[in-house]
């Protein structure tokens, strides 16, 4: 049965600002699902409050309202669109769906006659209510863990002596695991037990036995009106029970199972999927298999809607889940609808993997001082990377590559843990660098027997492990000159990097890289085919690896190198790598923005990036994608293999910024703005000299490389004094001192933290209002594309604010000071591309506090509210096809828009939720009021007074 023609208009519900548990997986999957029913020329409306996101632009759906996700919202739009015939709410995490079940129980779909598609009600309300669940699992005969339903704190007493320690509690009707904990003992039961019960919406928990020590799988499913069911992605996860899968190291295609298990688990997945509604759409199935020959499988949970393991198996196996998903959901069946990547197979056809990825969580306790730092039942990570790879050893050393936390990979970088105790601590209560922390406890000397009764890791993953370590010893024997061809491309194999294998051999990376390339060791790339090169792919998505030579019968030697390199002139686009406080979606955003930008001038676009959440790392955003870690060696490689005219390192946040000084160094040109720009405005010194020159103010400073260069300062500068060290992302690092001894404190800290880093001392001014702007320069005309006030006072990080556009009491004084500093300091740093400058306004006196040429936070956010493609324009000008003066500029904004931030605190008990000059929040929304007499307004206003009188 083809398309449902009755349904020509949808309603999408986005899953909001960016929080710990739901991330830009779902701007991934909403992407996908507004861009799959425009092919079928269906109207689309969207409701979404992120504008930082891809899917809230107005050219991805027909319709866009940034509005808060709340059951007015939807009684607005509905009365708006009195055409809508069906929602889908699948494509928004959690909070879609929680939103969809409000709006049926106040019967607001009923009253408008609107149909709901991807899944039904009666599924949402059986997967989340766990009692329903159980209930259900007994009557089809899958097995569960046993556990019962509370809903108060006595019958949790009850449950308790009945099951006995280690128990689990989980909250019912909420995501990312919270409100829930394991309890290891009744000492700890009464705390956790309330805590679960206030996480959930509907105050009920389930108890069940702990787990503990299982191992975890997840399969991907998708099926269709006809119950063709389809399983798309087996992923293991390495951590055993007990860690939330989305802090959890996950591999995929499962490494451990045996063939038989497999089958069982997936006729047990297939089984669950038909028994809980009648509905065509995607499913993720969660299972615990018991680590002994008995391999019994038990259900833990089954969820029906797109999840962040969708966003990870389809990028995974190039099978896209979400658009998929969308397209049965509008009456297709799988049969009718072609394979996307090979374009002459069918959907209903299971992807098959001849490489292995590995997923590993990207951690940010450093910005929750206090936090309980193991990982549990509740996710903490606030992003992730992957890495592809011929073997599982190849794509683990991806995957570390690319977490962007100092380190090379595993091992061979000085940095391993010595200390017996200390590793031993850090096993037993699973710490978020267990990864690496399992290859010091062999370098230990720790057996591999004690580690698994520890871990409970799987014998294989370890044994893996070992063979790294046992090659790191082998070649540490030679030095450069002696090391043989086999083993430098076996450890190339086994993905360690240039600059580890230098480590090993006491030289320089740059020798192991010269040596690599007399060798003929190079790097080869493969397609993400779906199909083991069954067929032919048409998509472009890449991998790199290493492999031996291939001897042709006339003697003849080459590599097999599936990426052929054309005649175009090409771009290469550098991706913010995994999300992180202070460098979010946000970024992603104007990467993709700034891909299809250099696509209309005519290039090749080539787009360089490791995050699996992304709508950048979609396979048909640019022409070209190769999913690799956005470190030096894979960058230059990927360089020096297509020669493209430039790259763009402006739009990736302080990832791709970090890689500009190395990209200069090697004479690969970078498009826009110089590198002699962009360091000279992260340079303090040197740009305060350049605004003195300018004649325009800053407060007073002065930088110091020790303590006592700090405390010899601080008679110059007067407290309270800011310090920061330079080069750095999202404040980090940074404080606000009022006495002598808080100084040194903070110096001795930060200089242990980040050693040799250039600290800046400067007068902080108390009480200022701080305001930014964003600018597009072309080197000779300056357009500001707008002007923030924040409502919090100075002295809050400009990312933690809420920030007002227009500004609303800034006098034209003020304002011509802001326009005339903002275009004096483009033009004196040679900006070619964006610009964003930040301001302290004290006494109608404009200070500059500092200079970012590049894309900033909040360009997405000022180009939803003034609906202009700023980014788009600010691409062509840094590719020199365009100038300032070419744009006919036109913002439309009746009002005022606010930019909201949002944090995660509730994830972490008892955390410091003050906030200062380092960043803390998650994501952010959008407000539009229409006039300041809003009381939205006037109640973020009353804020400020509460900043200003402590």
């Amino acid at each position: 049965m083809p398309k449902n023609n009755n349904l020509k208009s949808i309603l999408i519900i986005g899953s909001g600002p960016i929080i710990i548990g739901q991330a830009c997986e779902f701007d991934y999957a909403g992407t996908q699902s507004l861009r799959s029913l425009r092919e079928d020329g269906i109207e689309t409306i969207l409701l979404n409050s992120n504008p930082a996101t891809i899917m809230t632009d107005p050219s991805m759906a027909d319709h866009v309202y940034l509005k808060p996700l709340t059951t007015k919202s939807i009684v607005e739009i509905l009365k708006a669109h009195p055409n809508i015939d069906a929602v889908l709410p699948t494509m928004g995490g959690q909070t879609a769906l929680n939103l969809c079940i409000e709006a049926d129980e106040k019967g607001i779909w009923e009253d408008f006659g609107i149909k709901l598609i991807g899944v039904d009600i009666d599924a949402i309300n059986i997967t989340e209510d766990r009692e329903k669940f159980k209930q259900l699992m007994g009557r089809i005969g899958i097995p569960v863990a046993p556990a019962k339903t509370v809903t108060s704190y006595l019958q949790g007493k009850e449950v308790a002596q009945e099951f006995g320690f280690p128990l689990v509690i989980r909250a019912s009707f909420t995501l990312g695991g919270s409100g829930a904990s394991f309890v290891h003992g009744p000492e700890e039961f009464d705390e956790k037990l309330t805590y679960g019960l206030e996480a959930s919406p509907i105050h009920e928990v389930l108890i069940d036995k702990a787990l503990l020590g299982w191992k975890e799988y997840e399969l991907e499913l998708l099926r269709d009106k006809n119950d063709n069911v389809v399983i798309i992605c087996s992923i293991e996860n390495m951590d055993p029970m007990g860690i939330h899968t989305g802090d959890s190291i996950t591999v995929a295609p499962a490494m451990t199972l045996s063939d038989t298990t497999y089958q069982r688990m997936r006729d047990m997945a297939i089984k669950m999927m038909r028994n809980i509604g009648d509905f065509a759409g995607g499913c993720n199935v969660q299972f615990a298999v018991s680590p002994d020959e008995k391999e019994d499988i038990i259900a833990i949970e089954i969820n029906p809607r797109v999840s962040r393991s969708s966003a990870l198996a389809s990028k995974a196996t190039g099978y896209p889940i979400a658009k998929i998903a969308t397209k049965l959901a509008i009456g297709y069946n799988l049969d009718e609808l072609e394979n996307q990547i090979t374009k002459s197979t069918s959907a209903l056809f299971e992807p098959t993997l001849d490489y292995v990825i590995v997923k590993i969580p990207r951690w940010n306790f450093d910005k929750f001082e206090g936090a309980d730092r193991t990982l549990g039942l509740q996710m903490k990570s606030v992003g992730e990377v992957m890495g592809i790879g011929r073997s599982f050893q190849e794509a683990l050393h991806k995957a570390t590559q690319s977490l962007e936390i100092k380190r090379n990979g595993l091992g061979a970088d000085g940095k391993s843990h010595t200390k017996y105790d200390e590793i031993i601590e850090k096993l037993t209560y699973a710490s978020w660098d267990r990864v690496f922390v399992i290859y010091d406890a062999i370098q230990a000397g720790i057996p591999l027997s004690r580690i698994h009764e520890i871990t409970k890791i799987d014998m294989w993953f370890l044994r893996q492990y070992e063979e790294l370590y046992a090659l790191d010893v082998e070649i540490s024997k030679f030095d450069k000159e002696s090391l043989p061809k086999d083993l430098l491309l076996e450890a190339k194999q086994k993905g360690f990097a240039d600059r580890q294998i230098a480590h090993m051999l006491d030289c320089l990376e740059s020798e192991v890289y010269n040596k690599r390339v007399d060798l003929g060791i190079n790097r080869v790339y493969k397609l993400v085919d779906t199909c083991a090169a069954e067929f032919k792919a048409e998509t472009p998505y890449y991998y790199s690896t290493f492999e031996a030579e291939i001897e042709t019968p006339d003697g003849k030697r080459y590599v097999d190198n599936e990426s052929k390199v054309s005649e175009k002139k090409k771009i290469v686009v550098l991706g913010s790598g995994p999300n992180r406080i202070g460098q979010g979606i946000e970024f992603d955003y104007s990467c993709v923005h700034g891909v299809l930008a250099a696509s209309e001038c005519g290039y090749e676009t080539i787009m360089i990036n490791c995050n699996p959440e992304t709508v950048s790392t979609d396979f048909d955003i640019a022409d070209k994608l190769y999913f690799e870690p956005v470190f030096w060696e894979h960058i230059y490689d990927i360089i020096r293999h297509e020669k493209p005219e430039g790259v763009i390192v402006q739009l990736g946040g302080q990832t791709a910024l970090k890689l500009a000084e190395k990209l200069d160094r090697y004479g690969i040109k970078i498009m826009g703005t110089s590198y002699e720009a962009l360091d000279l405005a992260e340079d303090r010194g040197s740009f305060s000299k350049l605004l003195q020159a300018n004649d325009i103010p800053y407060p007073e400073f002065g930088t110091a490389e020790t303590a006592e260069e700090a405390l010899a300062l601080a008679d110059e500068l007067d407290f309270p004094i800011l310090v920061r060290p330079s080069y750095v992302l999202g404040g980090q690092g940074m404080k606000i001192v009022i006495n002598k001894d808080e100084l040194e404190e903070t110096v001795v800290d930060l200089l242990r933290k980040i050693p040799n880093n250039k600290l800046l001392l400067d007068h902080y001014l108390d009480g200022a209002i701080e305001a930014e702007a964003d600018a597009i320069c072309d080197g000779e005309d300056v357009h500001i594309i707008g002007i923030m006030e924040h409502i919090e006072p100075c002295g809050i990080h400009s990312g933690d604010s809420n920030a007002v556009l227009p500004p609303f009491n800034l006098g034209d004084l003020v304002m011509q000071q802001i326009k005339d500093h903002t275009h004096k300091i483009a033009l004196a740093l040679n900006t070619v591309g964006l610009i964003n400058i930040q301001f302290a306004i004290k006494d109608d006196m404009v200070y500059i506090i500092e200079a970012n040429p590049r894309a900033s936070r909040t360009v997405p956010f000022i180009a939803k509210a003034y609906k202009e493609p700023y980014v788009n324009y600010a691409t062509k000008v840094m590719l020199g096809h365009k100038k300032v003066k070419d744009f006919n500029f036109n913002p439309q904004l009746d009002g005022y828009a606010i930019k909201q931030p949002v944090f995660s605190f509730n994830k972490f008990h008892k955390v410091n939720k003050q906030l200062g000059p380092e960043m803390k929040s998650t994501g952010e929304s959008i407000l539009f009021i229409d006039s300041l007499k809003d009381d939205a307004f006037y109640d973020l206003y009353s804020r400020r007074k509460m900043y200003l009188s402590k």
